[in-house]
């Protein structure tokens, strides 16, 4: 009999979390409230973050910051193109031009080298995203930023529990997170905005719930004021009580997830080492923990005489899944033809985006999944 199917990713949901759960369904109160309250705080309080706003979804999340810094007509907001297409659709929303920075070829990670010489006088925003568990070089981004006097926001939507320099990303400026099934952590959707900006953590209050001069829940009583008023045209991207106490449960093991997930991605680097065909992504020479929300290998297509989707198929039909993180933005349709020219500055973006391919990775898998994974690997390319 073959195998069950290794799904590239699965969340790991407890009975104590599915508990948790129905009791918020039984208590009445399922919408915004205390739950959403004490999962910022919780949040806050591991990332060692000024101040904490849960929301709905990262992109909610990334939407209130282009709000908040009034990101409109005639800006530029530099980000990679590899990447998720969220925040890019988001800056073309708004009205505002994403230009995009080039990636370095093993971490696929923009840097302070790839950025600056793409800042002109219309520059209102830098987005760096930290790509599958590894954090960016923060340093020389922040120095950039403040030498030019440009907002920097970490898209930190593969980084919780992810350190730089020995500091949690989201402890210093301001960090966007996803709580989506495949990461680290999950709250079934949602995502949490870490800033040590008060003035910006008070607007993305404001603006994540209909503009009213108080949050969608306020702490000093059971419910919202009857005196709320709208200060200015706000969103609806509020976080549930009912996802807030699954990301309690989820917070609450994180480092358990990641400690797992960096002893299996220890044994794909050494397994994978046999096979030439097959190369993983660099890590940075900078001190980082990092998170393994995925596992990213580029297929030598050349050396392995197939291209990206025969070899994918042929995990498939040996029950492994697999994923691509990510076919980068300037290759979709919308954007090949509205930015037709981006690819010409974008070589290592180009030359991963066609051979990316994620392994599954997930708490849940043994290290026998891992040797099934190579085997297969293997197997599909001889």
């Amino acid at each position: 009999m073959r195998p069950q199917f290794l799904p590239f990713s699965r969340p790991s949901i407890s009975e104590p979390e599915i508990d948790a759960v129905a009791n918020v369904l039984r208590s009445g109160w399922i919408t915004t409230g205390p739950k959403a309250a004490e999962f910022e705080a919780a949040f806050s309080a591991y990332c060692h973050a000024g101040g904490a706003v849960a929301l709905c979804s990262a992109t909610g999340g990334m939407h209130l910051v282009l709000a908040a810094l009034n990101i409109g007509p005639g800006d530029e907001v530099i980000t990679p193109s590899m990447t998720w297409v969220s925040t890019v659709n988001l800056i073309k929303l708004a009205g505002a031009t994403p230009i995009f920075a080039d990636v370095d070829r093993d971490t696929l990670m923009i840097s302070a080298e790839h950025i600056e010489h793409l800042i002109t006088e219309r520059t209102r925003l830098i987005v760096p995203v930290h790509f599958a568990g590894a954090a960016a070089d923060m340093d020389a981004l922040r120095s950039l930023a403040r030498k030019r006097n440009i907002p920097l926001v970490e898209d930190a939507a593969h980084a919780a529990g992810t350190e730089y320099r020995g500091e949690r990303i989201g402890c210093r400026s301001t960090a966007v997170f996803s709580f989506h099934p495949i990461k680290n952590m999950t709250s079934g959707e949602g995502g949490m905005i870490c800033s040590d900006d008060p003035a910006l953590l008070s607007a993305l209050r404001r603006l994540k719930f209909h503009g009213l001069g108080v949050d969608a829940y306020d702490r000093t009583m059971q419910g919202r004021s009857s005196q709320a008023e709208v200060l200015a045209p706000g969103f609806k991207y509020n976080l549930t009580d009912m996802a807030a106490v699954l990301g309690m449960g989820q917070l609450d093991r994180l480092e358990d997830f990641i400690q797992k997930r960096t002893l299996l991605a220890r044994r794909y680097l050494k397994l994978l080492a046999e096979v030439d065909e097959i190369l993983p992504l660099g890590q940075p020479s900078y001190s980082i923990r990092h998170a393994w929300h995925l596992f990213v290998v580029r297929l030598n297509t050349k050396g392995a005489r197939m291209d990206r989707a025969t070899f994918m198929n042929g995990l498939k039909q040996r029950n492994i899944g697999t994923g691509i993180h990510f076919k980068a933005v300037h290759t979709q349709k919308y954007y090949r033809e509205t930015m037709p020219l981006a690819a010409a500055n974008l070589p290592h973006t180009q030359w991963n985006s066609e051979r990316i391919c994620s392994l599954p990775l997930f708490p849940d898998m043994t290290p026998e999944d891992v040797d099934r994974v190579v085997k297969a690997i293997k197997e599909v390319l001889a």
